[in-house]
């Protein structure tokens, strides 16, 4: 039996506007997450008063997993070496999780879950059209610089990331009557499209290979599933690579930054493959200090400063404490110790074994999200920043959310 369609209210509105909030600039991200940590306070304290349980939250490991993450977070307060403001700074950055589950607790029928992805999708809809927009040269005034190429409201990489993966959402949801056949494969296509050609993000290339790659051996025959697998990035690399100037000189760029940092173990200007490098080396030797309990949150930044010297330390990782390793595995493990980094993987485990029990076309959408945060976590503290990981945490709540209303038991009026 199906659902009656959503009644508007607060928690509604909360969610729609998150759900378009992560399209649009950070002052938006801010309020709609404001809203939506505030609300759900209110809510959640409302439930225990009145003893109001949500039995599909509590079937999802998602949930465990998001809370016991948090939990561990905040008790690496009583041993953190960092000062106490930025363990705290960083507590409330990694604490962004609790959206996913906020978000799920908002959506209470698939009917909602659908009004929630309308506004996503038509975020994204929108960042898209107004990019191709700046690339064939028509004024926006919603752009106040148009000096950042295609880049709307974010940069390059956030920008890059966000349509890669919004592909993958385009393309799984055009049969489950959300939007029109044709639109979402048009959407994606230019989706993937602005995110290989358009912008120059290295991690977006691998992001948008990943849900490219994912969607072909969902669409082929089991016994052609692991050839795809294999063969399609190496396609699509070798012919961006060589029809696309702006590709060759991104990998180009890899290679010898890369090579000139093994060889010197120095950083240069403006080298962020050595600069990459070097942090995730010193990551490493953080971790080997305090491989068990970790630094404690916040701690990563004076954590691998007393590897360099103090001078270049300071050039490097800046005067604060607020610097990451743009890796978020590494980020974990040095903070939380090797725990840390097993605990992310559980975490992601946890949403994938969730999505493993949706209808197709959400359990594809969702696995596609997950597999390209967990490629974009490779190369930047993905869920640690703003933006890209509020980006992130609404999405996977909206489709989890999906997901989990979807089967008639688990919704609630």
């Amino acid at each position: 039996m199906r659902d009656a369609p959503p009644q508007w209210n607060v928690r509604l509105v909360v969610v729609c506007l998150a759900a378009l909030s992560v399209s649009l600039p950070i002052a938006w991200i801010s309020l709609a997450k404001v809203l939506l940590f505030f609300l759900g306070l209110v809510y959640l304290i409302v439930s225990h008063w009145t003893r109001h349980r949500d039995t599909a939250l509590q079937r999802l490991w998602t949930t465990y997993a998001v809370l016991g993450s948090v939990v561990v977070f905040a008790f690496s307060l009583l041993w953190t070496h960092a000062d106490m403001a930025s363990a705290l700074y960083s507590l409330v950055k990694h604490a962004k999780l609790m959206g996913i589950l906020l978000v799920l607790y908002f959506v209470r029928t698939a009917h909602e879950a659908r009004m929630g992805l309308l506004f996503y999708a038509g975020g994204q809809g929108f960042l898209l059209l107004s990019s191709w927009m700046l690339f064939v040269g028509i004024p926006i005034p919603w752009v106040a610089d148009t000096a950042t190429g295609n880049v709307v409201f974010s940069t390059y990489l956030d920008q890059s990331i966000m349509l890669a993966t919004a592909a993958a959402v385009f393309w799984h949801l055009r049969q489950d009557g959300l939007w029109p056949h044709w639109l979402g494969a048009a959407a994606a296509l230019l989706a993937l499209a602005n995110a290989l050609l358009l912008l120059e993000g290295r991690t977006g290339y691998l992001v948008a290979l990943t849900t490219l790659t994912l969607s072909l051996v969902w669409a082929l025959p089991r016994r052609f599933r692991f050839a795809t697998m294999v063969v399609t990035p190496l396609v699509v690399l070798l012919g961006l690579f060589l029809v696309s100037a702006q590709v060759q000189e991104r990998v180009t760029k890899i290679v010898s930054e890369s090579v000139n940092y093994s060889k010197s173990q120095q950083v240069a200007a403006q080298d962020s493959s050595g600069w990459r490098l070097n942090a995730w080396r010193r990551s490493l030797q953080a971790m080997d200090a305090e491989p068990f309990n970790g630094h404690g949150v916040g701690a990563w930044t004076p954590a691998v400063k007393q590897y360099e010297d103090s001078k270049l330390a300071i050039q490097l990782f800046g005067e604060g404490n607020h610097s990451n390793p743009h890796q978020e595995y590494l980020l974990w493990g040095v903070e939380l110790g090797v725990g840390g980094l097993l605990l992310l993987l559980v975490l992601m485990a946890c949403i994938a074994r969730d999505a493993l029990r949706f209808p197709d076309n959400i359990q594809r959408a969702t696995l596609s999200v997950l597999a390209a945060m967990a490629v974009a976590c490779m190369f930047n503290s993905t869920l640690y920043d703003d933006w890209i990981g509020d980006f992130f945490c609404i999405t996977l709540g909206l489709l989890l959310a999906a997901g989990a209303r979807s089967t008639p038991h688990t919704q609630r009026p």
